[in-house]
């Protein structure tokens, strides 16, 4: 059985050299992001993990604008949460030298696309954050021959999708937005598609993730059900090697009786009672 005593938690913790975290959407919950794996979990009447999927966007790319453009705008007024915040403190040697003193390299490794972390930290993802799935305010030109890639904050990100975000129930007629007026690469005038991975797709960066996982001695899972592949593998990898992996989340998930630690209650919550951060 997991434990969740804060005081041998923090007996790893202080001896731990190499940390990964690994969160996903209960981290961004405090902030008002919706995860779409609760009851209803809907957009209109469609099942959000089917709009993000090739199929989809080969259908229909005017619908999977409009359902990015609405995460889009849901995003935009979000602020990270104190789960985010602590998180970004142990990034930070100045500030977790107090409760991780000989940790020489922490990486978090996210599965959302609402770049929060990144706000939280004051940086860019990098060697430090790596957002696995991608960023929602990131494009990318689907022309195999063109490399335009490009952060893009323009609220619309184009005028046809402009008012499209709040039409969401069940009920209602979807907006006709025609291909010609969706976002359109500036170099070669093929169509833009937002940078994140869509189910079926290959992770960004994952060999450096899995080898980042072999060499970690203590691996954080926050606000994840461990349900999409390759993110629910990382802490057995650890493990795997010797390693120690601590559970945040707010209830018991898939995985978790394989725990060394398990804390249960809202992420930002647990992760500063227990961090002490």
């Amino acid at each position: 059985m997991p434990s969740s005593n804060v005081e041998d938690f923090h007996d790893v913790l202080s001896s731990s050299k190499s940390i990964l975290i690994v969160s996903g959407a209960g981290l961004s919950a405090a902030s008002g992001i919706a995860t779409f794996r609760g009851t209803g979990g809907r957009w209109r009447k469609y099942d959000p993990k089917v709009l993000a999927t090739l199929s989809a966007w080969q259908e229909n790319q005017s619908r999977v604008w409009q359902f990015f453009h609405y995460r889009r705008e849901e995003v935009r007024p979000a602020q990270p949460n104190k789960g985010h915040h602590v998180l970004a403190q142990i990034l930070m040697p100045s500030l977790r030298k107090g409760v991780a003193p000989n940790t020489t390299t922490v990486t978090h490794v996210t599965q959302n696309i609402d770049g929060l972390l990144s706000s939280a930290s004051g940086k860019e993802p990098d060697g430090q954050i790596i957002e696995m799935h991608g960023n929602l305010f990131d494009v990318v030109c689907t022309a195999h021959d063109c490399d335009y890639r490009v952060k893009n904050t323009d609220n619309p990100i184009c005028l046809a999708l402009g008012g499209t975000e709040v039409i969401v129930g069940e009920g209602n007629v979807e907006p006709v937005v025609k291909r010609v007026d969706l976002p359109h690469c500036p170099k070669c005038q093929q169509l833009l598609r937002p940078d994140v991975v869509w189910f079926g797709e290959r992770p960004k960066r994952i060999q450096e993730i899995l080898q980042i996982a072999d060499s970690a001695d203590l691996c954080l899972v926050v606000g994840t059900s461990s349900l999409v592949q390759p993110a629910s593998k990382l802490h057995e990898r650890v493990r795997a090697n010797g390693g120690k992996v601590a559970v945040f989340n707010m209830e018991v998930v898939n995985h978790s009786d394989e725990a060394d630690f398990l804390f249960l209650g809202p992420c930002e919550v647990e992760l500063e009672r227990v961090l002490g951060m």
